[in-house]
């Protein structure tokens, strides 16, 4: 298993999202991301998450994290652990009752989720490295590999230069 981070949600071609998970260890433009296809909902709550954007009321996944909290379990991790004819398997490891409990979810559902609780993201070493992608440009920091300030121009065309990779994939390339 990898330990990854979201590194952004994209739109591809055809107008579908994807969340793009990078390993931690990985920095921008190097190593490998893994891109999955999710619905625009479950992109919303991530999105909502990740920017910790207030909503008028709760959306699904915060009900799900409020119920944990108030049964006093806690989302230890979230797995993406397998890709079966192209569709991805997720777990959602709970601590509850003095065990533990893996729960069978969607990954957008487990990222969502994890999202809101800081649980770490993890995926299957066989599912990066049967569906994940070289990553040439993330555009998903400000600082080069040295830390230094990216040049707001320079990051801009890196936006657009993983824009154009996003216009030529297409997620058939990513099925077993």
């Amino acid at each position: 298993m990898v330990q990854v981070r979201v590194a952004g949600i994209a739109l591809d071609p055809a107008g579908q999202h994807v969340i793009l998970l990078k390993p931690l260890e990985d920095r921008a433009g190097e190593g490998r991301i893994l891109p999955i296809w999710i619905g625009a909902q479950e992109a919303t709550s991530i999105l909502v998450a990740v920017e910790g954007a207030d909503t008028p009321r709760p959306l699904a996944h915060d009900l799900m994290r409020s119920m944990l909290v108030s049964l006093g379990a806690v989302v230890e991790r979230v797995q993406v652990t397998r890709i079966d004819e192209g569709t991805y398997y997720a777990e959602i490891v709970v601590s509850a009752g003095g065990g533990i409990h893996r729960i069978d979810a969607r990954p957008s559902d487990a990222i969502a989720l994890a999202c809101r609780t800081a649980a770490e993201i993890w995926v299957s070493d066989a599912v990066l490295a049967e569906a994940g992608i070289v990553d040439e440009v993330t555009g998903d920091d400000d600082a080069d590999a040295a830390g230094a300030t990216i040049a707001p121009e320079v990051a801009e065309a890196r936006v657009d230069e993983f824009k154009r990779f996003l216009d030529d994939v297409d997620p058939d390339d990513f099925r077993g």
